[in-house]
């Protein structure tokens, strides 16, 4: 789903159609676990990352006044769910690697994005994701909001709460590392294979929960107009 079609959904979504509410769920759901799971370390902890931003989002949907920007308004939301998270989880790394873990090499010039997109092919979207996953704390939401997300470098340093000149820099280190990483797995793989998980389907009563929270809101809405 582009960014076009995003903008649609939120705006049916706000005017309170269920079908959309329905496809929301199934498509942000999704984006928020993946992002979740890299920066939290668990997939345990990104479905409650996930539950708890959709939640968020349906509570204060109405506050959206740009739908356009959908996209990094649902990550504003998970980046602060995941902060909260990560300080009480039990599965936070105790160690993330350092760019000095790193063996050198040159920083790419400019903000041109990086030849990184090959790896997305379905077989190798699950190294790409380990790579990611190994990558320093400070480097990892630059490379996945601006180069898995396709979020501009404005709407990535509004959702980090960073300057765009410091979103710069991360994502050029970031893309560096990345790709010795890469490059070290495909040529010496010195990264464990392991599978992307998938979020599990929603229980009944999460779907309840979301929808509820919803359907308050849009009536709300109704009720002042």
């Amino acid at each position: 789903m582009d960014r076009q079609d995003e903008t649609e959904l939120a705006k049916a979504v706000l005017a309170g159609e269920p079908r959309a509410f329905e496809r929301f769920v199934e498509h942000f759901r999704s984006k928020v676990f993946h992002y979740s799971w890299l920066m939290c370390g668990s997939p345990e902890d990104a479905e409650e990352v996930a539950q708890e931003t959709l939640l968020s989002a349906f509570e204060h949907f109405d506050g959206l006044r740009e739908p356009e920007r959908v996209r990094s308004w649902i990550f504003r939301i998970a980046r602060n769910a995941c902060l909260m998270h990560r300080r009480k989880s039990i599965f936070a790394p105790a160690h993330e690697l350092s760019v000095e873990d790193l063996p050198p090499g040159a920083e790419p010039a400019g903000d041109e994005r990086p030849p990184d997109a090959a790896y997305l092919s379905a077989e190798l979207r699950a190294v790409l994701d380990r790579v990611i996953l190994e990558l320093p704390a400070i480097y990892r939401p630059v490379v996945l909001l601006r180069d898995i997300e396709e979020l501009s470098t404005e709407e990535t340093a509004q959702i980090l709460d960073v300057s765009v000149d410091v979103i710069k820099t991360r994502l050029r280190r970031g893309r560096q590392a990345l790709r010795q990483q890469l490059d070290c797995y495909l040529n010496n793989h010195c990264l464990e294979d392991q599978p992307t998980p998938n979020p599990t389907p929603l229980n009944e009563e999460e779907r309840r929960e979301l929808y509820e929270v919803w359907r308050k809101g849009v009536d709300a809405a109704a009720a002042l107009n």
